[in-house]
């Protein structure tokens, strides 16, 4: 029994070669996170935790220990099972938006459905792409290019992009790292409503200001976990907004 966890890590270790060299990126990691949680995952430059993230994301496989997924062992997949698990299962973030710059924001939308086993019509994949750029704030901008988007509606677009499938998580990495400190808020609003509707995201962040808006911290340093913790004082990015639209000196620029 997993005690109703989504992820599981169990002794996970990652090491890198370079030449002769060994250099370890992450250190024996245990960790459970259940279905429905809201989990920052800090920690500077080399602490492990954009290791661990490509793990979590099925993106790289652990050197030694085992990484549960909804009870199944995706530790030693190869690279094949591991790509049909991630399209599946887990949508990405990513602080550079990663959109394609000729492609409409609808497009944009609908790419991951592109390699997915449903066969879905024009029509329907137009309906469904729609669906998720209204559920982000992006009602009638489905034939808009990123070019004429701005940052904070782009990083929209690829949030859409990212549910499309109705992943089981959603994994974001430094997602308001390209953004002013309003649009932040905006951004981290609509991952707080996602969350309310019972999505599990993982979000990588530097920020303690940005971690504050998850339900729980966990802290790396050197590989390994320092610090896991539920947060006691959470920020809701509903109010800070309305706070904003009063005073809009109210958020430090991030």
């Amino acid at each position: 029994m997993n005690n109703g966890a989504l992820v599981r890590l169990i002794d996970v270790h990652k090491v890198y070669h370079t030449g002769e060299m060994e250099v370890p990126a992450v250190r024996g990691v245990s960790l459970e996170i259940k279905r429905g949680e809201f989990v920052a995952l800090m920690g500077a430059s080399g602490s492990g935790k954009s290791t661990l993230m490509n793990i979590l994301g099925c993106l790289d496989r652990p050197s030694s220990g085992s990484y549960f997924l909804n009870d199944a062992d995706v530790s030693g997949l190869d690279r094949d099972r591991l790509a049909d698990i991630r399209n599946r299962k887990i949508g990405f973030v990513f602080q550079n938006f990663n959109l394609l710059p000729r492609t409409s924001a609808r497009e944009n939308a609908e790419l991951p459905l592109v390699y997915s086993t449903q066969r879905l019509s024009h029509a329907q994949l137009r309906e469904k792409a729609d669906g998720v750029l209204a559920s982000v704030g992006l009602t009638g901008r489905g034939d808009h290019y990123p070019s004429q988007l701005s940052g904070g509606q782009q990083q929209r677009v690829a949030i859409a992009r990212a549910l499309i499938n109705e992943p089981e998580i959603l994994l974001a990495d430094e997602p308001t790292g390209n953004l002013d400190s309003r649009t932040s808020v905006e951004i981290m609003a609509i991952f707080q409503q996602l969350n309310e509707r019972g999505i599990t995201i993982i979000m990588v962040t530097h920020e303690q200001d940005i971690a504050a808006y998850a339900r729980r911290n966990i802290n790396m340093r050197d590989g390994l976990i320092l610090d896991d913790h539920v947060v006691s004082k959470r920020t809701n990015a509903a109010t800070q907004i309305q706070n904003l639209s009063v005073n809009p000196t109210l958020v430090e620029p991030i």
